[in-house]
């Protein structure tokens, strides 16, 4: 009886773990494009500068991308995004901004390199 019990708790316990590791999941595009979505006029050819609200977003954005899996994850959308802007104008967003990031924000990036 006490090792049926044993090994229940060690069940219920990985369950858990499971349940802890799957809830931190990746950020997601609906985060990311609410951040950049100030962004979208200058990226596709309006405005001489990025406005202080995408700028902002892009700062907000780069503060909750901490992990690798974020990172990968908000790439991808960008990618899934940049289809319909000016190449060259997105990719200058976060340096004017002020904002590293470690790939080129453009639709030809390949993700799985970061």
């Amino acid at each position: 009886m006490a090792r049926t019990t044993a090994t229940k708790l060690v069940l219920v316990a990985l369950v858990a773990a499971l349940l802890l590791v799957a809830s931190d999941a990746a950020i997601s595009c609906g985060q990311v494009n609410s951040a950049l979505g100030p962004c979208l006029s200058y990226a596709r050819g309006s405005g001489a500068s990025p406005s202080a609200a995408c700028c902002s977003g892009v700062r907000r954005l780069a503060g909750q991308v901490q992990t690798a899996a974020d990172k990968k994850a908000a790439c991808l959308c960008i990618k899934s995004a940049a289809g319909g802007v000016k190449e060259g104008k997105a990719a200058e967003i976060p340096s004017k901004c002020c904002v590293s990031v470690p790939y080129k924000i453009s639709s030809t990036v390949n993700c799985n390199k970061i």
